[in-house]
């Protein structure tokens, strides 16, 4: 268990917020004043089953993970149960299986009924995602152009296929941060953001009928009923729905009568308190730093619609918003309504960022010895081989850091390629190896893979560039958001200055804001991030042309790999046939 704590003393009552995010690997409770300054926040692990491509979770697990990290967090803070006036929760985009009494179902091989959650990363159903998309039904031209196995379609139809009695027994097939909120509330509404980015669900069916401020629980009247049939999931349909969703809401909208006494005593928290219909964890981040601008500048409808934002951790999403639906082939959406009410969300990503950078180190030879160093320093890993790097510029006389890396190239498609070329089926290449094994390579293979992260974005942000956006300035969250020279060859390669959030916890802020809005303290989602984002650190490009030049052409070899890869597909391909 990790905890943080930001200076406290005893005071009078006041309005807090309860933000809680379900990661990968933790669940995290933070507490928020009126103003958006974070309190304090504490964490909680949770348990993750990885067998091939199969990666599963437990519901009971997580909610038990969820509990002893809020408990924790208020009894830091110095924050009575009484005070926390909304919670919002945000979790990852992963698919909780339920039976009519709520109970968990076994989405597992294993037959192991803890393991009832599908986790996001988990693609099992490659081969349904491919079966999806040779329908061509008009749905998908809102995924990009093909669905993921990622997207919750491509899973159902595996469990489908596969688990014939765990299909059967399901009363409810959700999203992690629904089940979340409906486990609190006992309210079944769903999320727009959720159902829209993840299930295929047309929000902008509600366009013309609804606006933010004057709808909740609307009937969900987006579902495409002739894709359901048409992938083999017409038992989706039956009883309005009511397996997938019902009705929905903006994200924020106040569900049932608030927590449950059982949810509450849980929790440590009063029963009735307000919570707000959730986000997928990425989204939450855009909503804590979407609004995070300097107080010198305007924040009206185009300039937010200049703004990119960068969820980094595990894996990063990009996310920017317009008013008009933007089709921009290979990468997700438009989704109406699916972060800010009522704008457009263009989103792209990369399955693995933060995974990787971890699995490139510590499966070096080196690695072992220099977390020693780190930690007889009392500094992380990575900062340790920040300094490395910096030390090796100097010793080799390099005219800049990026200079480090001329003859390694990397293509970091590890684990797929999300955007903008939509290619799941993407590999990783490294160019440039040679036989050292010390801790210097150790650093220039670590280097290389952020170099070719940010190349990857630049790829994205040209891409939705090209097809309608006017991208100018980046905001960056997330663990990796950190690491300064993560930002900074960011910043160098894709040519704009990127915004830190004052809050670190951008997740934890965004799902604050949820409650915020749910308790009635703003009229709108829009609003709250208004009150509630503010800017740090900004980080610019360097003036240096020499580095322009230097990853201008990196990046021209970056582009070459994938062709590469699939000239070398094409190749083994036909030597197999």
């Amino acid at each position: 268990m990790t905890t943080t704590v930001a200076a406290a003393s005893s005071r009078p009552r006041r309005s807090v917020f309860l933000g809680i995010d379900v990661g990968t690997g933790s669940a995290r409770a933070g507490l928020f004043d009126e103003p958006g300054k974070l309190l304090g926040s504490a964490s909680s692990p949770i348990q993750i089953w990885k067998q091939g491509d199969c990666v599963e979770q437990s519901s009971t697990d997580i909610w038990l993970a969820i509990c002893t990290a809020v408990k924790r967090a208020l009894s830091l803070s110095n924050v009575a149960g009484e005070e926390v006036t909304g919670i919002g929760f945000a979790a990852t985009c992963s698919l909780v299986a339920v039976d009519s009494e709520g109970q968990p179902v076994s989405v597992s091989w294993s037959g192991d009924t803890r393991r009832n959650v599908i986790v996001w990363m988990d693609h099992r159903a490659i081969k349904q995602a491919e079966t999806i998309n040779s329908c061509n039904s008009p749905v998908l031209q809102y995924c990009g152009g093909s669905i993921s196995p990622e997207m919750q379609p491509p899973k159902l139809l595996w469990v489908k296929e596969n688990l014939q009695e765990s299909w059967s027994m399901t009363f409810r097939w959700m999203d992690l941060s629904d089940w979340l909120s409906y486990r609190a509330t006992g309210d079944d509404t769903r999320s727009m953001c959720t159902t829209v980015c993840k299930w295929t669900y047309l929000g902008h069916a509600h366009m013309q009928h609804v606006d933010e401020k004057s709808s909740r629980d609307m009937e969900a009247c987006g579902w495409d009923d002739d894709f359901w049939e048409e992938i083999g999931l017409r038992d989706l349909v039956d009883g309005h729905h009511s397996k997938i969703g019902r009705s929905v809401a903006f994200p924020g909208h106040p569900l049932g009568c608030g927590l449950t006494p059982d949810a509450a005593k849980e929790l440590g928290l009063l029963t009735g308190t307000p919570v707000g219909t959730s986000l997928i964890d990425a989204h939450a981040g855009g909503v804590g730093v979407m609004e995070s601008v300097p107080d010198s500048e305007e924040s009206d409808d185009d300039a937010i619609c200049r703004r990119m934002v960068l969820v980094c951790g595990t894996s990063t999403c990009h996310m920017a918003v317009s008013k008009s639906k933007l089709f921009i082939p290979g990468v997700w959406g438009p989704f109406w309504s699916a972060m800010v009410p009522e704008y457009w969300l263009t989103e792209g990503g990369q399955s693995a960022t933060g995974a990787l950078l971890d699995y490139i180190v510590d499966n070096h030879v080196a690695s072992s010895h220099l977390a020693d160093r780190a930690a007889s320093q009392n500094i992380s890993l990575f900062q340790m081989l920040n300094k490395l790097l910096e030390q090796m510029m100097h010793d080799m006389d390099t005219p800049f850091i990026a200079a480090l890396t001329a003859d390694l190239h990397i293509l970091p498609d590890f684990h797929g390629n999300r955007s903008p070329i939509a290619d799941p089926k993407a590999k990783g290449m490294i160019c440039g190896l040679n036989l050292d094994s010390n801790e210097r390579q150790l650093a220039l293979q670590y280097f290389a893979t952020v170099q070719g992260l940010a190349y990857g974005t630049r790829h994205i942000i040209e891409h939705c560039n090209e097809h309608g956006h006017k991208i100018d300035t980046l905001f960056a969250s997330g663990g990796l958001s950190k690491n300064s020279l993560f930002i900074q060859e960011h910043a160098d390669i894709i040519g704009c200055r990127i915004i830190l959030p004052r809050e670190n916890e951008s997740v934890l802020l965004g799902a604050a804001i949820l409650g915020a809005v749910a308790a009635k303290k703003y009229s709108s989602l829009r609003e709250a991030m208004k009150a509630l984002n503010a800017a740090g650190q900004i980080i610019y490009p360097s003036k240096d042309p020499r580095v322009k030049k230097y990853h201008d052409a990196k990046y021209r070899i970056f582009r070459q790999l994938y062709e590469q890869q699939l000239s070398h597909r094409s190749i083994m391909a036909e030597a197999l046939s």
